[in-house]
């Protein structure tokens, strides 16, 4: 384990990088809303240049891309692939601004690959694959175990200029409780990898804690996962149920609050996890996917406003 001070230069290096890395985007330091993408998954059917524009029409500043299995660019053709999206996304006024990846380790089929097109491409941000706990060596047995591996893909992060977070999910894999990835992120020590911080997923784990978890993970929060959902009766007993920005459990205002609070300054990926419209045309489909896309993002634009009043958004 790290000593303190050895923690407390982690962390200040992570926010030194962020700073410098807002600077060099050309972003103002305060008063000023972080960049808004959306996670592409939902949109899947469409192709680059009609993903880009519906991203577009529907009042994001980017994309947070699937680079993985089934994704919009696979890993194995992310060379030929990804300069096309980031070249067709800059044409609709829009920035390929994160990647999603399945990425896990330095040695995973790929990875280099991956790491290096985006960072030559200038997308700074990537989020890693889930790990689970191997039960075998228990839950800090199984992060002691992840130290080396993962110091090693914040190494190849580092050379190749992107930054790897890792997204809290709920469930029984490392990251759910936030805490355990607080413990993990302090062991391998690096500003090259952080946490992608996903406050539905927070809720749902700790729906009154999850403000301790948040000012605990902060100093390693890379970018932020926005979603909403609440609790309902199924026939398989109660489970999250996935519904728009406002219409769920998460507090918005109170979220984006306390990141001020924090001087957490991150971009910020939205998900669409709730049913879209699947009958239709493609052009049909992606009429009603802009419609609901702008709701939820001028929810999300309210939201900001009112926790942070004067901040341009």
């Amino acid at each position: 384990m790290q000593s303190r001070r050895e923690f407390l230069s982690v962390a200040a290096a992570a926010g030194a990088l962020g700073v410098a890395a807002r600077r060099s985007a050309g972003a103002e330091p305060t008063k000023t809303s972080p960049s808004v993408s959306v996670f592409t998954k939902h949109l899947q059917y469409l192709d680059h240049r009609a993903l880009a524009e519906t991203v577009a029409e529907a009042g994001f500043d980017g994309i947070d891309l699937p680079v993985r299995a089934g994704g919009h660019v696979l890993p194995e053709r992310v060379a030929e692939d990804l300069p096309k999206v980031v070249e067709v996304a800059r044409s609709a006024g829009v920035a390929v601004t994160l990647i999603t990846t399945a990425i896990t380790s330095a040695g995973d089929p790929h990875a280099e690959a991956v790491l290096r097109t985006a960072g030559q491409l200038g997308i700074r941000h990537y989020r890693l694959g889930w790990l689970p706990y191997d039960r075998a060596k228990g839950i800090l047995g199984t992060i002691e175990a992840l130290r080396s591996p993962l110091r090693d893909l914040a190494a190849l992060s580092e050379r190749c200029g992107i930054r790897g977070g890792y997204q809290n999910h709920a469930g029984d894999r490392i990251g759910s409780a936030v805490w355990d990835l607080f413990l993990l992120l302090r062991e391998v020590g690096s500003p090259w990898l952080g946490s992608q911080y996903d406050i539905r997923h927070a809720v749902i784990e700790g729906s009154t804690s999850w403000p301790n978890a948040l000012r605990l993970i902060a100093p390693f929060v890379h970018a932020v996962d926005v979603k909403d959902s609440h609790w309902s009766k199924t026939e398989k007993g109660w489970e999250p149920v996935n519904v728009p920005l406002g219409e769920g459990m998460v507090d918005l205002v109170a979220f984006f609050r306390l990141q001020a609070e924090l001087g957490i300054q991150a971009p910020v990926s939205v998900h669409f996890e709730y049913p879209f419209p699947e009958d239709g045309s493609p052009a049909e489909r992606r009429k009603a996917a802009v419609g609901l896309m702008k709701r939820d993002r001028e929810r999300l634009r309210a939201a900001m406003a009112e926790a942070n009043p004067g901040a341009r958004t």
